[in-house]
């Protein structure tokens, strides 16, 4: 059997159960990059056709997600389908936009190697996303864990300037403790602390107290 003849008959028997499940399944065919497959729930979301979304090739993710994070995360998942020491699902957020309302809708993703050749090479990975409705709780502390993923993407040049102790002072200051209590903890001065500081403010940029705490929460001192 060709490979191109596993890859119909393993699409033909996802696709017989795939509109049954409470999830979007997608299958893309590792090689090009091109999706493969979309059950009738992911087409209607996107208003599209398989016949146009295969004609896209890899421009199908830019075209419907965030392009920052597609870029990013799809690179990394198709990498992780050619190393063998690997976990079987990968899970990860996306953005994307649908006609089901104006601008992103936060989708959970799950994605596995379906199918391999003889010489074991994958063919086929597929995915099942899961809507997070934006009313629900969880999709707001989503948005913010990847708006800190953002934030640290930008500043990472600039964080990565800070010494150990300034990370630490920083740590602290984002938890509230007065210079005394700092200084106390550390074994150092009020004056050695209100000059880390001054540093630390010029080092970020920050001028309050809620922007040196972006730092923290992005970085994981916190």
């Amino acid at each position: 059997m060709t490979d191109e003849q596993l890859i119909d008959q393993k699409i033909a028997e996802i696709a017989a159960t795939a509109d049954q499940y409470p999830a979007v399944v997608i299958i893309h065919h590792v090689p090009t990059r091109t999706v493969r497959y979309l059950s009738e729930w992911g087409l209607r979301l996107l208003g599209a056709t398989l016949e146009k979304l295969r004609a896209l090739g890899p421009d199908f993710s830019p075209t419907y997600f965030n392009a920052v994070e597609s870029d990013e995360y799809m690179a990394r998942v198709f990498q992780l389908m050619y190393e063998n020491e690997v976990p079987d699902v990968h899970t990860f957020y996306q953005q994307v936009r649908t006609t089901e309302r104006p601008g992103w809708s936060w989708y959970l993703t799950a994605m596995r190697r379906l199918l391999t050749n003889a010489e074991g090479n994958p063919l086929l990975v597929m995915g099942m996303a899961v809507p997070l409705h934006p009313d629900n709780h969880f999709a707001a502390k989503v948005q913010r864990l990847i708006d800190e993923n953002d934030f640290l993407r930008q500043h990472s040049a600039t964080f990565s300037r800070l010494t150990a102790r300034e990370r630490e002072i920083l740590a602290r200051l984002s938890l509230s403790q007065s210079s005394s209590e700092i200084a106390e903890a550390l074994f150092i001065s009020d004056q050695t602390v209100n000059t880390h500081r001054r540093n630390l403010r010029q080092k970020l940029g920050a001028t309050t107290a809620f922007e040196l705490g972006q730092y923290a929460r992005a970085f994981d001192l916190i």
